[in-house]
């Protein structure tokens, strides 16, 4: 169909002009309307209603935008005629947002919707998100290729983490590490020595912290899940007290997410002051993760059992926390995961696969680390490594590797919408997860972590409530008055309002108690006053989330009728 045909004139000061633009924000308007119309008329029928034709009506109707867009619904033509949408300017020096509002109230009209401009992605320019994988059955393969598989670049789109706060109770992290420079917020002593947290010598606690928030967009090195967001690092011994200190800390400290990749092998219940610190930290809303075992065995220990006791991983609704295992490249858990029903959901944790690579790539202190040396039953790991020329890096894998991805994806959805509780946002996650296998599986839990879903699930989760106020009306001359009012649905940054649904007017005669007195969706109503009696109006707005505006403190207006009105 020719393009002149598909795109809707509305009138000289109303149509949008189809011309291409320049890539702007994914989250910029371009002050044009996307408006839907109950019914879509056949494309033979468009056709017959040429351009020249409706250009010449919509003249005739002027700048009236009322009457124009009411009496195009049998002969207007469509941008997207199956959709029965079309592209509207508002006129001159009338607000999108407020043009929108008046369109919504128009007979015949479905959706109203501000026309965004969309990006291109942006890919980050840590090499590890492009270098080649050189393991022989990796063709192909980037170093980091579960960035891509768990969906961050597109999670990333939305928020690139600057306010998220992830805490890591580990062996400390190698502050000077070019990942991680310049990304902890707060390191704190846990192991009884006198030493900095910023000093790492076994090398676990700095891999997992990458695994995190490693400095995303700054040219060394690899990415975290969190991209941009801080650490509050707790340099453990890993026992009972320490861990429990740092758990209550991290929640005072405003952690989002609290990252614990170690635990028992729970032969024995977890101690009383675990319990409680985690139980204190749930109340401060943080989000709890844990790794599962690095066994294939269904006793997690604690605090992974704690957050998702036995029997309840496939309850959506149960749970402290998150329990998570590891899943390889193929998408299915690691041959050394933990599985049953104390599991969460999975993230990826080793390649995996004969041949591979050994295991996930991440900072590692620059110096020589316990994990390299070994010990009498322990041989070294044997998994440095260099990014770019840079030997600041090691291979490991395990059920470690994948929780500290799953506490960053977390923190990014809590700063994200900050009106979520922590649970809230362990479900989400839950829900949001990638099911190779359907629903909740003892491999996997709940499927395999996926930042994109997660994140734009939180966006259009709207929790504020709309705003309303009634505009002053002129003095009765009739026993008829018209009142009307202002609305708006106003998100926090980065998320998506519902909009505003209905108005409630309220009504208070004569100093009497206020009743509602009706429920619109329109931006106008027609009231009845008696002669010398007085009144006092406000409204409440509700969302079509469900959200409803808070009696305001006063009245929004006051109208006297005068003792005398004619009928």
């Amino acid at each position: 169909m020719n393009l002149r045909v598909l795109v809707a004139l509305l009138g000289a000061t109303l149509v949008a002009a189809l011309v291409p633009v320049a890539p702007a924000s994914a989250s910029s308007f371009t002050g044009r309307l996307l408006v839907t119309f109950d019914d879509a008329p056949a494309p033979e029928a468009i056709a017959r209603s040429g351009p020249t034709a409706r250009a010449s009506r919509a003249r005739a109707h002027g700048t009236d935008v009322r009457r124009l867009v009411a009496r195009t619904s049998a002969r207007r033509a469509l941008a997207l005629p199956e959709l029965a949408t079309e592209v509207v300017m508002p006129p001159a020096g009338v607000p999108a947002r407020a043009f929108a509002e008046t369109v919504r109230d128009l007979p015949g009209v479905a959706r109203v919707e501000l026309e965004r401009r969309h990006e291109l992605r942006h890919v980050p320019n840590d090499p590890a998100l492009v270098t080649p994988e050189p393991a022989a059955t990796a063709p192909g393969v980037a170093l980091q290729w579960w960035a891509a598989r768990t969906g961050l670049f597109e999670a990333w789109d939305v928020t690139r983490g600057e306010g998220a706060r992830v805490a890591v109770i580990d062996t400390g992290v190698d502050g000077s590490h070019p990942d991680l420079a310049g990304r902890v917020a707060g390191a704190f002593n846990r192991d009884g020595t006198s030493g900095s947290a910023n000093t790492d010598q076994n090398g676990h606690g700095t891999h997992v912290a990458s695994m995190a928030c490693a400095a995303g967009d700054n040219g060394a090195g690899i990415v975290g899940a969190g991209f941009g967001c801080r650490l509050f690092i707790y340099k453990t011994d890993l026992s009972d007290g320490s861990i429990a200190q740092s758990i209550r800390d991290a929640a005072d400290q405003g952690a989002h997410a609290i990252n614990m990749s170690f635990g028992t092998d729970g032969s024995q219940p977890a101690a009383r002051i675990i319990t409680s610190a985690i139980d204190y930290a749930v109340g401060k809303d943080a989000v709890l993760v844990a790794a599962a075992a690095d066994a294939p065995v269904q006793e997690q220990g604690d605090p992974s059992n704690v957050l998702q006791p036995t029997g309840t991983g496939s309850d959506i609704t149960q749970g402290k926390g998150l329990s998570v295992t590891a899943a390889n490249f193929v998408d299915r858990r690691a041959n050394f995961a933990g599985l049953g029903s104390q599991i969460s959901l999975a993230a990826y944790g080793s390649y995996n696969v004969p041949g591979g690579p050994r295991g996930l790539i991440g900072a590692f202190p620059g110096g020589a680390t316990e994990l390299e040396r070994g010990g009498l039953f322990q041989p070294g790991c044997g998994c440095r490594t260099a990014v770019a020329g840079d030997g600041r890096y090691a291979y490991l894998q395990g059920t470690s590797m994948a929780a500290p991805m799953v506490a960053a994806v977390a923190a990014l959805v809590r700063d994200l919408n900050p009106d979520l509780t922590g649970l809230e946002v362990v479900r989400i996650l839950k829900e949001t997860a990638r099911r190779p296998s359907g629903g909740w599986t003892p491999d996997l839990g709940w499927g395999i972590l996926d930042a994109n879903a997660a994140v734009n699930l939180a966006k259009a989760i709207d929790r504020r409530p709309p705003t309303s106020k009634m505009r002053r009306a002129a003095k009765p001359r009739t026993r008829t008055v018209v009142l009307r009012w202002s609305r708006s649905d106003k998100a926090p940054a980065r998320l998506t309002a519902s909009g505003v649904d209905k108005i409630e007017i309220w009504r208070s005669a004569n100093g009497r108690k206020y009743r509602r007195l009706a429920t619109t969706r329109k931006s106008s109503f027609k009231v009845r006053v008696k002669p010398g009696s007085y009144y006092d109006f406000y409204t409440r707005a509700v969302d079509k989330a469900g959200n409803r505006e808070a009696a305001p403190k006063k009245r929004d207006m006051r109208v006297r009728a005068p003792k005398k009105l004619p009928r």
